[in-house]
């Protein structure tokens, strides 16, 4: 992505993940903060989940990485003038404002394009560009996972609660990434044929693609997804190696073998039941599959009895497909994590060491090193510098309040 040049008007995670990704990638990113409190995700105290952020706010570096920032009153007629003349000079303009904001402030996608024909306009919703609540804002928790399906599709149905996400801006990390791809292809299209088409993603839309496996299913057999009950009453997959099992520890191991008959024999050598092999409700595809449950009934007993560590050494050998459940600490020392550079070390302004998960696509073989995020107007002169904003214009701006 190098040469690429992005201009963000955006805050929060999920558009501003999307210019991270191609940061990390080599692109320059020149982040519009408010003059005053700059990226409302500044002032975020705690992620919902966790009693504080640390002496590192990750959640703003992951989402900010490796971006030059510029604190610009977009509503004044100055600063509009700047954010124009920026654009001119842009490959790709970026939002998330809503379009009812879009238009007040006018930065709608015909403003823009009058300063430069040529710019790719981006924009990320809640809900999507058109429909009666266009201008309703939202946020992944609201629009990815519960209005697109994924909580409804997690939680058990005989209990008095709705599943939460896994972890803080998860819906907007993968919506971010698939903004980043919605870039590279509308680039790509303008290389090819010299047209700058605009893109916009929602976090709805991003969210039923996720499910989408889950929709067509309910499409074709009128009834929704559910999990079914918490406790696991019902009979289960006709398959035991579909599924997970837990240890004598309280951990899970989880298998998704899906010709489970072609996996059966080497399951039951690892676990030491080497005569279930030959055992007459399991000795064909169709016994176990008839006799599931006494299979899952039995391998659950065998698993319940030795804890995880032993069950990684036994297992190791096993011909099918297994995990280990894995926390959000204990993925961090996973040796294929790891091996794959999966997590990246920068700092901040200050010097002060954080880890940062890397992007998951990998262009020959290198993970791209993550970079730290910018201060607060840490770039103003530079940026403006790039647009032939001379000493004496940067001064009278700054007085003037349009930038920080």
């Amino acid at each position: 992505m190098d040469g690429v040049r992005i201009l963000e008007v955006a805050e929060h995670t999920f558009v501003p993940a999307a210019s991270a990704i191609l940061a990390d990638w080599g692109a320059e990113v020149i982040k519009v903060e408010h003059p005053e409190r700059g990226d409302a995700m500044r002032g975020l105290a705690s992620s919902g989940v966790m009693p504080s952020m640390g002496n590192v706010h990750v959640l703003l570096e992951h989402s900010n990485r490796g971006k030059k920032s510029i604190g610009i009153d977009v509503s004044t007629e100055q600063g509009l003038d700047l954010v124009y003349r920026l654009a001119a000079t842009s490959d790709v303009f970026l939002t998330n404002k809503l379009p009812v904001v879009r238009k007040k402030l006018h930065i709608e996608l015909e403003d823009i394009k009058a300063h430069n024909p040529n710019i790719i306009y981006v924009a990320g919703t809640g809900g999507g560009e058109r429909g009666p609540e266009a201008d309703r804002g939202g946020y992944d928790f609201l629009s990815y996972w519960c209005r697109a399906g994924s909580a409804m599709g997690t939680t058990p149905t005989d209990v008095d609660y709705l599943a939460g996400q896994p972890g803080p801006g998860y819906g907007d990390s993968i919506g971010g990434m698939t903004i980043a791809g919605g870039i590279m292809g509308a680039l790509f299209h303008r290389e090819r044929t010299g047209e700058a088409l605009p893109v916009d993603v929602s976090l709805l839309g991003v969210g039923m693609w996720a499910m989408s496996p889950a929709v067509a299913l309910s499409l074709q057999l009128d009834m929704p997804w559910r999990p079914g009950p918490s406790k696991g009453g019902g009979a289960g997959p006709a398959n035991p190696l579909v599924g997970t099992y837990r240890t004598q520890d309280g951990r899970f191991l989880a298998f998704s073998c899906l010709q489970g008959f072609k996996y059966w024999p080497s399951a039951c050598r690892s676990v030491g039941r080497e005569d279930l092999v030959a055992d007459g409700r399991f000795d064909s595809h169709e016994h176990l599959a008839t006799n599931a449950g006494e299979a899952r009934a039995i391998l659950g007993e065998i698993f319940a009895s030795a804890p995880l560590a032993e069950w990684k050494q036994r297992l190791d050998s096993f011909e099918g497909q297994w995990s280990v459940a894995q926390d959000s600490l204990e993925l961090t020392t996973d040796p294929q994590v790891l091996a794959n550079g999966l997590l990246g070390e920068t700092a901040t302004a200050e010097g002060t060491p954080f880890t940062l998960v890397t992007t998951p696509v990998q262009f020959a073989g290198t993970p791209a090193p993550p970079k730290r995020a910018p201060e607060f107007n840490e770039h103003c002169e530079e940026i403006l510098a790039s647009i032939e904003c001379g000493p004496d214009e940067m001064m009278e701006l700054k007085v003037a309040g349009v930038v920080a």
